[in-house]
């Protein structure tokens, strides 16, 4: 059973660009509405505020992070949205729990073990639950994987390959903004491979056991980049001339988007937006390869690379009956953003230059079969605009999702289980070793 939708007064914590998303969403659909918003800079939610205005809602009150239980009580709030910065989400989280108040988290649900217990422990000492937001599982394409495998077609799943290619401008941006230190985002393993190891789970209807990998900072940062000749000696690019001449800079003022929610909003908390990628002090890797034994005797290889050419993953799926094989291209290849800010911020439009998704399915003795595919470039796959359709309901006019989507959403025990790939991942990364999901001791 899907669980119901959202709806009535609801609360936004956090106002970085992921934050428009979910306000448009709600605010399109009448029977709820944005109350307030619980966000340290007030330049950022005036910003929001003007939004909503834009779309025809009023302006709502604004509270601080100190604020957020007067906030839940004060506005009778019925559920929160949680886009903030990773490592802060338990914060916000918990407390709504204990309050009643449903909980919408986006992905990764959290960034350590222990606020990941503390999460788990309020959901049992409570009786809540709370969604992740793990918007590829809506995507048309990643539901075909899924009923594909779940109609027995390749039989029993016995190993699975996943390669994810991040380019030079998405990925790279994750070494220009407070992702670039795991105690904000726990790294790429949590903040972004979170979306895959979820999306593996799923699919092939498992839970992880044991992890091992290799991470390195190969290609950003400051040794990296001189190594390879693209280091740049400029601490952030907004009044750099050095970052006009480098390709891997970006420029706020560019896009009126970037340049409200953060040029504009600096001067209150001196973050910084467009940080140098080949700066010192990068705390994340860049390269990963991790390999996955789950509870069903399947085993996965997985590889991340964050600085390709071009954009997109290939996975494969080998069965006891065959191979499935999903192949999608975001994009062919990127020009640099001093060139062209369009497609900068990831989801929001389609990727330029995008290319080719395929799923193939190869039964045992038999001729290979190009399955029929519904994939739209934009807002992740599709995966957005039917995502807030099942978690805040159909639009006006339009009916309530009653397909596959309406069965995607993920829990707090699925937000633990990609957690706890990443966290296992980061462990092996520092100590060479196979570690087990049981040395994390989760009250699952």
């Amino acid at each position: 059973m899907a669980a119901q939708p959202l709806g009535g007064r609801i609360a936004i914590v956090g106002t970085g660009h992921r934050a428009a998303m979910f306000v448009r969403g709600i605010v399109a659909r009448p029977p709820s509405a944005v109350v307030a918003i619980c966000e340290p800079n007030s330049i950022r939610a005036a910003h929001y505020n003007q939004l909503l205005q834009s779309l025809g809602a009023p302006a709502v009150p604004v509270y601080q992070p100190d604020e957020f239980k007067t906030m839940l009580h004060k506005e009778s709030v019925d559920a929160v949205v949680v886009t903030c910065i990773d490592a802060l989400h338990d914060i916000y989280i918990v407390p709504a729990l204990e309050a009643g108040v449903r909980v919408l988290t986006e992905k990764p649900m959290t960034t350590d073990v222990d606020k990941c217990r503390r999460i788990l422990e309020s959901v049992q000492r409570t009786g809540q639950h709370l969604t992740v937001t793990f918007n590829y599982r809506y995507n048309p394409v990643h539901e075909l994987v899924k009923r594909t495998i779940a109609e027995g077609n390749i039989g029993k799943v016995l190993s699975v390959h996943f390669e994810w290619l991040l380019d030079t401008v998405h990925g790279a941006d994750y070494f220009r903004r407070w992702h670039r230190q795991k105690t904000n985002s726990g790294g790429l393993m949590i903040h972004k491979a979170g979306h895959h190891f979820d999306l593996v789970n799923w699919w092939i209807d498992a839970e992880p056991e044991t992890v091992a990998g290799f991470g390195k900072l190969a290609f950003y940062g400051d040794k990296a980049g001189k190594e390879h000749g693209w280091a740049k000696d400029y601490e952030r690019a907004r009044g750099s001339k050095e970052a006009k001449q480098d390709p891997f800079a970006i420029h706020l003022e560019q896009d009126p988007e970037l340049k409200a929610i953060y040029a504009d909003a600096e001067k209150e908390d001196g973050y910084h937006r467009d940080q140098n990628v080949f700066a010192p002090a990068i705390g994340i890797e860049d390269d990963m390869t991790v390999m996955v034994r789950y509870n069903s005797g399947a085993t996965m290889s997985y590889h991340l690379t964050a600085y390709s050419p071009w954009e997109g993953y290939h996975v494969m799926f080998n069965g006891s009956l065959g191979r499935l094989e999903l192949s999608v291209v975001e994009s062919q290849y990127r020009l640099p953003a001093t060139d062209n800010m369009h497609g900068f911020i990831h989801g929001v439009s389609a990727l330029p230059n995008p290319g080719d998704v395929a799923v193939t399915l190869h039964k045992l003795w038999q001729k290979p079969v190009a399955l029929p595919v519904e994939y739209d470039h934009a807002g992740h796959g599709g995966g957005d605009a039917r995502m807030l359709s099942v978690l805040f309901g159909p639009l006006p006019g339009e009916a309530a999702e009653r397909g596959d989507a309406s069965k995607q959403s993920a829990n707090e025990r699925d937000g633990a289980m990609a957690l706890a790939v990443g966290l296992l991942a980061n462990e092996s990364f520092k100590t060479g070793q196979f570690c087990d999901l049981k040395s994390l001791n989760l009250p699952l």
